[in-house]
């Protein structure tokens, strides 16, 4: 048993490494935005999609873009525009004259790191054509299945402020994004250094520069390890816990599912073997709760007139629970 432990230990170092390598890599480009790039790669490695939400401007499709070159995998990018349409997204079946039948033609979104920018920019028709691919990871066409190949992760981007020209992700869509990361503006210190870097160098060749750090069979051994991390019962009370109080929060309309749970004991697996560690603690937990909840919970109407955000919310809820110890 102790040697399945030290193996184990070792190879979450190595991880741990290469993790460090992506972040100094991305780092040399994405000046600040260490939270985002954490949770980027805290929602691979536990096998979630990733909604990233900012204004423009903020590096929101650089950072994810980045993080695919340092992955070497299938990379695709699709711009959702109004005028989508669902066989754009996930391919159409096409006639061959050579053989008169009919051939599916995969679309974009069959690889393995999917990057969609504004996913909020194309009508619902076309959103809810990744309803399956997110959830069962396989397309069905004409009463056909086609399962899509391991990894398969989809980076979504969207502007929260504008509503010109947008429509509004449901709930049942935005439940099935693991994480929900929030691109902040930078500090002033973080805007001179960005404008110094742009003056003195060329942001293209330092972009073809990123070498891949991990491959996508890599990946796949790596979730599988992140499943198999040890968590207290403790830490899964823990976890029940959050989740139950914001199904009764005064401050909640609309409180976290199961999936909630299930997604914040992902995540803190995957945040701590990127740490090195085989074990989940409560600061795990703490940390990762907002990206998981701030998008599936709603708040009540006077709450939101008060302006009172979600992680606030969250903060509350985490607060009036005991951390196990």
């Amino acid at each position: 048993m102790e040697e399945e432990i030290f193996e184990q230990r070792t190879d979450l170092s190595k991880l741990s490494q290469a993790v460090e390598l992506m972040k100094t890599a991305i780092g040399q480009i994405v000046v600040g935005q260490q939270e985002t790039v954490e949770l980027l790669i805290a929602g691979i490695l536990a096998d979630g999609h990733l909604l990233i939400e900012g204004v423009p401007g903020v590096a929101k499709t650089l950072t994810a873009k980045l993080i695919s070159r340092a992955i070497d995998a299938q990379y695709s990018r699709i711009q959702f525009t109004p005028d989508l349409m669902p066989s754009d997204v996930i391919g159409t079946a096409v006639f061959n004259p050579k053989t008169t039948e009919f051939e599916f033609k995969q679309g974009p979104v069959f690889g393995n790191i999917i990057l969609i920018d504004e996913v909020n920019r194309a009508p619902a028709k076309t959103q809810a054509a990744l309803f399956e691919v997110m959830e069962e990871r396989q397309v069905t066409v004409d009463g056909t299945r086609y399962p899509l190949q391991e990894p398969f992760v989809i980076l979504a981007t969207q502007n929260p402020v504008e509503q010109e020209g947008t429509y509004r992700l449901p709930e049942a869509q935005l439940d099935r994004f693991l994480f929900k990361i929030e691109v902040k503006y930078p500090t002033l210190e973080d805007e001179i250094a960005i404008l110094t870097r742009q003056h003195q160098h060329k942001t293209a060749d330092q972009l073809n520069d990123i070498e891949p750090v991990l491959s996508a069979q890599d990946i796949i051994s790596i979730r599988k390890q992140v499943r198999e991390l040890y968590v207290e019962p403790k830490i899964l009370e823990f976890v029940a816990k959050i989740v139950h109080e914001s199904r009764n929060s005064k401050s909640l309309y609309l409180g976290a599912s199961p999936r909630a749970s299930l997604a914040i004991i992902n995540g803190a697996k995957a945040l701590a073997a990127m740490k090195g560690r085989d074990f989940v603690t409560p600061e795990d937990v703490i940390w990762i709760t907002p990206a998981v909840l701030r998008h599936r919970i709603m708040l009540t109407p006077d709450k939101e007139m008060e302006g009172v955000t979600p992680d606030e919310v969250v903060a509350q809820i985490i607060q009036k629970i005991e951390i196990p110890r």
